[in-house]
């Protein structure tokens, strides 16, 4: 892991220090202050699940409502060679309803005397910044998004990480990434290395997409992960691939093709053999997706399909986060159809209501089945999901950009893949208020 970290430093040394534009975005800054930002951002969530194929010592309903705040402030860089500044947020979680038994879809701490769900919770952290032509280096708590490490926001609050990230774009339509983590809170905690009872012990990662043309781009990305507690403690090494490619037919026609594909070595270092069903102490598993989407005016067809390989207990397990990381077609609202052994298609369509007089009302619908998931050696796991949403966001005036979201999900499978993957049938409803307000 030393070997990788002081690696992933060093390139992002280089990247900054070699090919730098004339015009660079640290040349055109204005200030500390004159760009500094200051996002407040609320979010009401409305979250119920109504599991279908339980026995009297399970829960059977889930069902809470809480309010989510954000206040993110991002300063400018100062002026010169090398700017620096720094950006803060804030996070307040209010439980608005829940209770009787209720609570249980990870929206709020769990108080450890009573086990029932915290009424408030609340969070901050901060990060310091500089950059050197166009590419910037952070340092502290911060919000993530790549395809190997990416900060959960499915909940009232979202995840947040510790570490440093470069990213340098100094070459025309290359961004690189770098970094290294030690720490990722959860999205119904408060304390700093919280998610999944602190199993990210420590992470590098390091990667790159490049936009060949305006309609085909490619990205890379490697991460080298540290996890687990003594006497359980994993080396997890991540791949990932992605090709996009964009042909447009006419004014408003195009085809888009999209790949996504994930290697995953899994080391047990600390001889548990829990991995694999033959106590090989190395896991292996692959899993890939392809998708082709139709777009004609307001309407987008897409078909897909993805297929996982290997011999890790738990399919494609990921590992080290609360599940935004998995940029996989069948990863949807409820099930993300990488169970051992699973084959899945998808079929889905959208429809973009501003083409017939409604701008900002959007409508989805997809339909997803599995098949072939392993289950005490035999291939005859099934499942399915079918989910709809509906959102609206508002254009213009004192409401303009709150958004009304409604998502609905439906899962059901059968015994062999309830007992692979843990799973249970459910009717889920979700929706969302949210509104996002820019003060600087």
């Amino acid at each position: 892991m030393q070997k990788m970290k002081w690696s992933v430093i060093a390139f992002a040394v280089a990247a900054a220090s070699t090919q730098m534009a004339a015009a660079s975005q640290q040349s055109e800054s204005n200030g500390f202050v004159e760009d500094s930002k200051l996002d407040l951002h609320a979010r009401t969530l409305y979250f119920n699940r109504d599991f279908r194929n339980e026995d009297s010592t399970q829960q059977s309903y889930r069902e809470d409502l809480g309010l989510g705040l954000k206040a993110i402030y991002e300063s400018g860089f100062t002026q010169g060679t090398v700017g620096f500044g720094v950006d803060v947020f804030g996070l307040q979680g209010i439980k608005l309803d829940t209770g009787g038994g209720r609570q249980g879809n990870n929206q709020f701490p769990t108080d450890g005397r009573s086990g029932k769900a915290q009424d408030n919770y609340s969070q901050a952290g901060a990060a310091v910044k500089a950059r050197l032509s166009n590419t910037t280096l952070k340092y502290g708590q911060q919000f993530v998004d790549l395809p190997v490490l990416s900060t959960d926001d499915s909940r009232l609050l979202p995840e947040s990480t510790t570490g440093f990230l470069v990213t340098s774009e100094e070459i025309d339509g290359l961004v690189v990434h770098a970094g290294h983590f030690t720490a990722l809170s959860a999205m119904d905690q408060s304390y700093r290395d919280s998610a999944n009872g602190g199993e990210l012990r420590s992470l590098d990662l390091i990667g790159a997409r490049y936009n060949f043309t305006d309609n085909l781009s490619a990205a890379y990305y490697y991460a080298d992960a540290d996890l687990g507690h003594k006497g359980e403690r994993l080396e997890a090494k991540k791949q990932y691939l992605n090709i996009n490619y964009n042909h447009p037919i006419a004014d408003n026609q195009s085809v888009t093709v999209d790949f996504n594909a994930y290697s995953t070595r899994v080391r047990d270092r600390d001889n548990a053999y829990w991995l694999t069903t033959s106590d090989a102490r190395t896991g292996k598993n692959n899993v890939r997706s392809l998708a082709v989407a139709y777009n004609i005016g307001s309407h987008t067809f897409t078909v897909g399909t993805q297929t996982v390989e290997g011999n890790l207990n738990g399919g494609y397990a990921y590992g080290y986060d609360g599940g935004g990381s998995v940029y996989l077609l069948n990863d949807v609202q409820y099930n993300d159809f990488r169970a051992k052994g699973e084959d899945s298609w998808q079929v889905r369509y959208d429809l973009d209501m501003a083409q017939f007089g409604v701008p900002g009302l959007s409508f989805m619908t997809r339909y997803v089945r599995g098949t072939n998931i392993e289950n005490n050696g035999r291939n005859n796991g099934k499942n399915w999901e079918r989910d709809t949403d509906v959102r609206y966001v508002v254009q213009s005036g004192a409401a303009k950009d709150l958004s009304l979201h409604l998502r609905n999900a439906t899962y059901r499978a059968n015994g062999a893949a309830h007992a692979a993957t843990g799973n249970r049938d459910v009717n889920e409803v979700r929706f969302i208020v949210e509104y996002p307000l820019s003060i600087l």
